[in-house]
């Protein structure tokens, strides 16, 4: 009873700690969990390349699909446990949703090892992850925005109070995403939300330009204003426009995205290249968390 899946990172357009509405498009890095089922009756987690990392989410992943869809598959959820291990391309705690990423190749990996993945809705999937994510205490909001963009790809504005998906779309396929990643890292469930809360006009206003499709707009708009609730400094910001479409602080740091074209992110790279950190050119991904065949090289299915 083996499964894996793959789940791509994702950035912001609207942080959901101001009004607990938030939106978040799928970019081009991966996470990958692969699950093995057996019957020790609890659930043990590794995390590739990190041996002192923290395995809470991931276990606990594991342990609500057991609890929910074991018995649909004709086992017993009492005697049932098993083993995931993740590798991913995301870096750690750095506000490119890392957590929903584990989190929904998890979940799906669990799915397919159990033999119900088809029964289950991607939506309620996610939803599973986030509950997940709460009870494992790595999240503020229960991240529902990020974990739907993650699981269904595109971009997506959700009510994170109620874990209800409210739009999914896609960006113009001319468009790509650039990353900048600085060396330190910020922990989102670290984040002052009361400090946050006190944006909620700002918050807003992005999640009207968002529900209009001005993506780009509402992007710049949060990140001008969560820069100044979390005190990360606006500069990244400064110097990728006017050449961008949008850009933001991405989540609760330390990362920021930019989207536009490849050619005018090509010279917002260069700016960004002169500082300490990491930057990247990569895809918008309109598909989501997917399945991988454990027997045939990583075939998806």
């Amino acid at each position: 009873m083996d499964g894996r899946a793959v789940a791509p990172a994702a950035g912001t357009v609207l942080n959901a700690l101001a009004t607990g509405t938030g939106s978040a498009f799928a970019i081009d890095l991966e996470t990958t969990a692969t699950v093995e089922l057996d019957e020790s009756g609890s659930a043990t987690g590794e995390v590739d390349g990190h041996p002192d990392a923290d395995t809470d989410l991931i276990e606990r992943c594991v342990e609500l699909v057991i609890s929910e869809f074991a018995a649909d598959a004709g086992l017993d959820p009492d005697t049932l446990g098993g083993r995931v291990r993740t590798e991913s391309e995301v870096p750690l705690a750095a506000g490119l949703k890392s957590s929903s990423a584990a989190a929904n190749a998890t979940v799906l990996a669990t799915l397919d090892a159990l033999g119900v993945r088809d029964a289950v809705d991607r939506i309620d999937a996610c939803r599973l992850g986030v509950r997940a994510a709460r009870e494992a205490g790595v999240t503020a909001t229960g991240a529902f925005d990020d974990a739907s963009a993650s699981m269904l790809g595109g971009v997506t504005i959700t009510d994170n109070t109620s874990d209800e998906l409210l739009a999914r779309d896609t960006f113009d396929t001319d468009q790509q995403a650039l990353v900048y990643t600085p060396p330190e890292q910020a922990f989102s469930a670290d984040a002052d939300i009361g400090a946050c809360k006190r944006i909620a006009p700002m918050a807003h206003l992005v999640e009207e330009l968002a529900r209009d499709g001005r993506y780009g707009e509402a992007m710049t708009v949060n990140g001008f204003a969560f820069c100044g609730v979390l005190e990360f400094p606006t500069g990244p910001m400064v110097e990728a426009l006017p050449d961008v479409e949008g850009v933001s602080l991405s989540g609760t740091g330390p990362s920021y995205v930019a989207i536009g074209e490849r050619e005018s992110l090509e010279a917002v790279r260069e700016r960004w290249n002169e500082r300490d950190g990491t930057t990247r050119i990569l895809q918008l991904r309109t598909d989501g968390t997917r399945v991988q065949d454990t027997t045939q090289s990583g075939e998806e299915r």
